[in-house]
Parts: structure tokens; C-alpha cells; sequence
């Protein structure tokens, strides 16, 4: 079992910035993968950013690509998310989740088997 906890979200105004951090605990080092979903209100949950376990390879969304960043610290067993140039549109609930995924499949959230309980993000216009 693997357990992750979010930190991080709050109100920021368009083109702030804000980091998101997610820490793993339990059986992490079986996952391939770590990565970032969001949700917004009346929406599906939807790929932000993933990075790969092994090589340090990353994959974003065309929307976030240019703003946001994903990093690991593999002794905190840690995912960051740095978020730059915030919009009111990137408002939602943001997850971190894991998981022993194939590359082909990073963007497909039933993918992840191990979820955070989420943390809100807010950008006011």
C-alpha cells in the first residue's frame, strides 16, 4: 500500500505562482511513476504532469506546458509541482497520484492506483 499527502494549495492572484508538494509513504518504491491530475467543478479529472521514476523523464500537459514544472526529491520520496504564471482556468482540486503504469499510458488517470486526497488551488482573475 502506498500513501500520498498533498500540501501546497491555496488563493493566488492570475500570474502568481504557487508549489505543490506530495510525499510518499509505504510501499512507494514500487511505483513507475508519480504524477498530477486536476479537477475542476463540473469537469473530468484531467492530466497535468508525470515524471518517471527511473530517468527523471517528464510529461505535461499542452496546457501547462511552459508554466508549470515537475521535480522529485528521491531521499523525502517526494513530487513537487511548480506552477508558474497561474490563470484563472488552472483553478481546481489538484491530486497526486502513483502507480506501476506503462508510458503509454501516463495521461490516463484509471492508470494510477494510489491516490492524495487532493488539495484546492484557486486563481483569482
Amino acid at each position: 500500500q502506498v500513501q500520498l499527502v498533498e500540501s501546497g494549495g491555496g488563493l493566488v492572484q492570475a500570474g502568481g505562482s504557487l508549489r505543490l508538494s506530495c510525499v510518499a509513504s509505504g510501499r512507494s518504491n514500487s511505483m513507475s511513476a508519480m504524477g498530477w491530475f486536476r479537477q475542476a467543478p463540473g469537469k473530468e479529472r484531467e492530466f497535468v504532469a508525470t515524471i518517471w521514476w527511473s530517468d527523471d523523464s517528464t510529461y505535461y500537459a499542452d496546457s501547462v506546458k511552459g508554466r508549470f514544472t515537475i521535480s522529485r526529491d528521491n531521499a523525502k520520496n517526494a513530487v513537487y509541482l511548480q506552477m508558474n504564471s497561474l490563470k484563472p482556468e488552472d483553478t481546481a482540486v489538484y491530486y497526486c497520484a502513483a502507480g506501476n503504469i506503462f508510458r503509454l499510458s501516463v495521461r490516463n488517470p484509471r492508470e494510477y492506483d494510489y491516490w492524495g486526497q487532493g488539495t484546492q488551488v484557486t486563481v483569482s482573475s
